[in-house]
């Protein structure tokens, strides 16, 4: 078993986002003996945005989440998340 780094004592988490950005994880962590781990009630960070859409595509937004039975915020999260995910495998 190699002999791993020690992981420096952080400021700030910007400084410790700074410190991961250069440096790779390998020659801190045992990764072999890593276990995954589930976090059920975590949740997200979010920002409210102001998006201005045209009303025709708004109304469509609404009939069609309005057919799927959930609120149009969401039915827009969904497309958007779909788009990114696409572009993302290309």
């Amino acid at each position: 078993m190699k002999k791993l780094k020690k992981i420096p004592k952080f400021r700030s988490e910007s400084a410790e986002k700074k410190f991961w950005q250069k440096n790779d994880t390998s020659g801190f962590v045992d990764w072999d003996s890593a276990r995954k781990v589930s976090f059920p009630n975590l949740k997200p960070s979010v920002r409210s945005i102001s998006l201005r859409l045209p009303e025709s595509m708004l109304n469509d937004l609404k009939v069609i989440a309005n057919k799927k039975d959930i609120p149009y915020q969401s039915l827009m999260k969904i497309f958007i998340s779909e788009k990114i995910k696409e572009e993302y495998l290309r």
